[in-house]
């Protein structure tokens, strides 16, 4: 194996490709699946639309928090979404290139190890994702006039590319991102959502890591057909 330093925080992390999220039960709620275009305070980005706009939906419940999100935003600040629903064949497209080039990387790793190295940046198709179930969004902040701001990564810069700047709680940002970081965290927490640690973007409610890390008996989203 090459040589490998832990990136911040790593050890500490719950990864959505450990066992204690994938027994989480799902008690199915049956919510039905809402676009976010028009909903106030929320805005479309087009980087990975498809030509069906599904990278708009998500289910009705996290539609309302968002919405609820956004209203709570300082004046002139509103919810940039760049993608929520995934089908399961394009999160298992997302998962198995990352993989590969996690194998290139952590050259001689065990797979059991590499399987859970992905997972900090692509949930286990396998495991009922939280975007194959209409219960997690990729977002930031933008500028009502539509430009972003800073995070101190782009969105989708993964762990390696970004030497652990995506970790939620990273100190290797400037302290303009970390505050910018505290407005979406402190929205989005207030409305009952959930943050992956390894990726400041994502949010999710309602699927198997939100009813971990909440003590919720189970996850009430399951996969979307």
């Amino acid at each position: 194996m090459k040589g490998r330093k832990p990136l911040p925080h790593e050890r500490s992390l719950v990864l959505m490709g450990e066992e204690r999220v994938s027994r989480i039960p799902i008690e199915e709620c049956g919510e039905p699946m809402v676009d976010l275009a028009g909903v106030p305070g929320i805005a479309i980005d087009q980087r990975l639309a498809d030509a069906k706009g599904r990278h708009r939906l998500v289910r009705s419940g996290v539609a309302s928090r968002l919405a609820g999100a956004a209203e709570s935003l300082p004046a002139g600040l509103q919810l940039l979404v760049i993608e929520a629903y995934r089908p399961v064949e394009m999160q298992q497209r997302y998962f198995d290139a990352h993989l590969d080039e996690l194998r290139v990387v952590y050259d001689g790793l065990p797979e059991h190890d590499l399987l859970l190295m992905t997972s900090r940046f692509v949930a286990p198709p396998k495991g009922v994702p939280p975007h194959c179930s209409g219960a997690a969004v990729d977002l930031t902040l933008s500028f009502e006039g539509g430009a972003e701001l800073e995070m101190g990564t782009g969105i989708n810069e993964g762990p390696e590319q970004s030497e652990g700047r995506c970790f939620s709680d990273a100190r290797n940002i400037p302290k303009e991102c970390q505050e910018n970081r505290a407005v979406l965290f402190q929205a989005l927490t207030a409305q009952g959502l959930v943050n992956y640690p390894t990726e400041w973007w994502h949010w999710s409610f309602g699927d198997r890591y939100w009813a971990l890390l909440t003590g919720a008996p189970a996850a009430v989203y399951g996969l979307i057909g």
